[in-house]
């Protein structure tokens, strides 16, 4: 086990919700599955697939299973349950089609919206704190391991525009990190050296509070993927090829008792800032 649920865990089991909800109509119905089948005109494996959530259905397939079991008034609501069980696990290859910029500039409302930011991060700075060079450093290796056109510049500036969320008053950011976030070296020495002075002033300001946890330290809690909680809504996970968007109450109040471990973890001001410069001397 390497999270508080498996990351993909929360799509399947959004997945499962509505293949679940869909077969309890078919049986408060008294149907069986080849009866289903042959009320919504398709073969009885599909019905099989469908209510085992192998398949995900389609706003069609919803509509046809409502109307044979006589319960049309439900289609809509399961539609977008259906929706939302799809939208939860995004491939990175999907939401980069338009570029890294685009991806950059699709967070911006979420971030206006949310009041209170909870990051932890055990491999990179997390974006918000990030300085130009160091973006353009991840979002080109990103492009580069995706596949993807190269607009890691554009994307970098894009980026730092948005951090200045920071800025502007009615937010606060919680930002936890693995010591060893400050030995990853992400693009030349000195946007490394820039990047690290950054977190000296970044985490001196008011609404920032940056904690590191030390590689010494007694775990109560081993290294988790990257992850975010926005507010107390919606938490979204960073995997090697998606994010996952968790949104169910109880998986999210999951993720803020691990955020909250973790950050019992850390350490914060003289303490951090001490972790940093030896950093930085590392670099020479």
């Amino acid at each position: 086990m390497t999270s508080p649920s498996s990351p993909s865990s929360s799509a399947q089991a959004a997945r499962e919700r509505v293949a679940r909800r869909l077969r309890d109509l078919r049986t408060d119905a008294g149907l069986t599955g080849t009866e289903l089948a042959r009320r919504c005109g398709w073969t009885h494996p599909k019905t099989s697939r469908l209510e085992n959530a192998r398949t995900p259905p389609t706003p069609e397939d919803i509509r046809r299973w409502c109307r044979a079991c006589g319960a049309e008034d439900q289609a809509d609501d399961i539609i977008a349950q259906s929706r939302d069980a799809e939208q939860m696990y995004t491939e990175w290859r999907r939401q980069v089609r338009a570029g890294l910029k685009r991806l950059q500039d699709s967070y911006v409302d979420l971030f206006r919206s949310t009041e209170l930011f909870r990051v932890y991060s055990p491999t990179l700075v997390p974006g918000l704190l990030q300085t130009e060079g160091y973006a353009r450093a991840v979002l080109s290796a990103a492009a580069d391991l995706l596949d993807l056109p190269n607009d890691a510049d554009e994307a970098a500036a894009a980026r730092i525009r948005r951090n200045q969320i920071i800025h502007q008053p009615g937010h606060r950011f919680v930002m936890v990190i693995e010591e060893g976030v400050l030995y990853h070296r992400m693009g030349d020495t000195d946007a490394m050296a820039a990047q690290l002075g950054h977190l000296l002033t970044a985490g001196a300001q008011p609404s920032v509070s940056l904690g590191i946890i030390p590689r010494t330290v007694r775990r109560t809690l081993w290294p988790q993927e990257v992850f975010h909680v926005y507010d107390d809504q919606l938490v979204s996970v960073e995997l090697m090829s998606a994010r996952v968007r968790v949104t169910q109450p109880s998986e999210v109040a999951l993720y803020v008792k691990a955020f909250e471990r973790l950050r019992g973890m850390a350490v914060y001001s003289a303490d951090a800032r001490a972790l940093i410069l030896r950093a930085i001397e590392a670099l020479h």
